[in-house]
């Protein structure tokens, strides 16, 4: 049979590849062709082997146009947008130098365009949905409604989601971009940049449910499934087990807080990439020991020793010294006393004499009047003494 020629090119590309077929038969419907079909645009051509071979003066794949009305040679030519596309962007057929575009399955997608080269449903989708709901799809690309933008129309222009607590766009820590806040500021997170794990409070904030969830202890221990329910609690064994600020790739708070019993626990505060609050608390608290009695003891009583020590020596210096200024002053006294006692002796003796005499002569002194000069002196007698010795 006669060869037939096919070619393979894949949407998008230049290249193509060219199959030629021979046939080694022909079929039999070849010669049961139903000439003058109604098939072929009103019997303009012979309906055989499933197609119609159109009569002279009529061409297309129904003998649809004319060859007065177009060129058969500009027919393909006048259905690409240019000489590297493919007929009516293979995405329709080309009657009379015209595209035909095909239909959908589905009646909303459709293909568009003078060459069929447009649809409607091969758009961007966000949150899986065509144009992210916010939006048309015109020539495979999205038409946003108002307040919406982005390739998909992923991206609010409305500040309101923005919004912190404070009335401030992102709590002052970050930027509104497509209504979801970027905080510039690493210490701070979550929706409107008001969370901060790291920054001083957040312990003594959280103390009170971390205490009744972990131990159930503490003020929070009646009402602690309703009001501590913000976070999710990971137990650990030891402090070492707790997450480390190099490890995750958000920022952790260690904290050390006394509960009730006196004890310390130690847990880490952390909001994760999700927004999500994450506690890890050590299961057990290190709770103090009671003092040892023994050591208190013999540190009170080896003071009373030492202070005991210390003013005995302090008395001991103190009457060394002051004996040592008695001494002093006695050794001056005594001398004194020695120089006095050789004066006394002289008045004394000059006194016995005149005592003596007078006795001698009967002419009485008294006998005060010698004591108080040489003392005893006196006393003893003036028997054998003359009067001039």
């Amino acid at each position: 049979g006669k060869a037939e020629t096919i070619k393979i090119k894949p949407l998008g590309f230049t290249e193509e590849v060219e199959l030629t077929l021979n046939f080694i038969c022909e079929c039999e419907c070849h010669n049961d062709g139903e000439k003058n079909s109604p098939k072929c645009h009103f019997g303009n051509g012979t309906y055989e082997c499933g197609a119609c071979k159109c009569n002279e003066g009529r061409v297309g794949k129904q003998c649809e146009c004319s060859s007065n009305d177009v060129a058969t040679e500009d027919m393909d030519r006048t259905c690409r947008k240019d000489n590297s596309t493919d007929i009516c962007s293979n995405n329709g057929e080309c009657v009379c130098g015209t595209c035909e575009c095909k239909k959908r399955e589905n009646p909303n997608e459709r293909y568009s365009g003078l060459y069929c080269e447009c649809d409607n449903f091969n758009c961007d989708r966000s949150g899986n949905l065509l144009c992210g709901g916010h939006g048309t799809c015109e020539c495979r690309v999205c038409k946003c409604d108002p307040m919406w933008t982005g390739s998909a129309c992923e991206c609010s222009q409305d500040n309101r989601t923005c919004l912190a607590s404070n009335k401030q766009i992102c709590n002052g820590r970050g930027t509104c971009e497509c209504g979801l806040c970027k905080c510039t500021d690493p210490k701070f997170q979550g929706p409107t940049c008001e969370s901060c794990p790291t920054c001083p409070g957040v312990c003594t904030e959280h103390k009170d449910c971390v205490e009744c969830r972990a131990f159930g202890t503490g003020e929070m221990k009646d009402k602690c499934q309703e009001m501590c329910s913000t976070f999710t609690l990971i137990k650990v064994k030891d402090r070492d087990k707790l997450p480390q600020p190099n490890d995750a790739s958000y920022p952790v708070m260690h904290c050390k807080e006394r509960d009730a019993n006196d004890c310390w626990f130690y847990y880490t505060y952390a909001v994760n990439n999700n927004t999500e609050k994450v506690v890890h608390v050590v299961e057990t608290p290190e709770c103090p020991s009671g003092p040892d009695i023994i050591p208190i003891v013999a540190g009170v009583v080896a003071g009373i020793v030492l202070i005991g020590l210390a003013l005995l020596l302090i008395w001991k210096l103190l009457m060394i010294i002051h004996d040592r200024r008695e001494f002093a002053k006695f050794e001056k006294e005594k001398m004194n006393a020695k120089w006095d006692t050789v004066s006394s002796w002289k008045l004394c003796q000059k006194l016995r004499r005149g005592y003596c005499s007078r006795v001698l002569a009967g002419v009485w002194l008294s006998e005060s009047t010698v004591k108080s000069s040489c003392s005893l002196a006196f006393l003893f007698s003036c028997e054998g003494m003359s009067l001039w010795s």
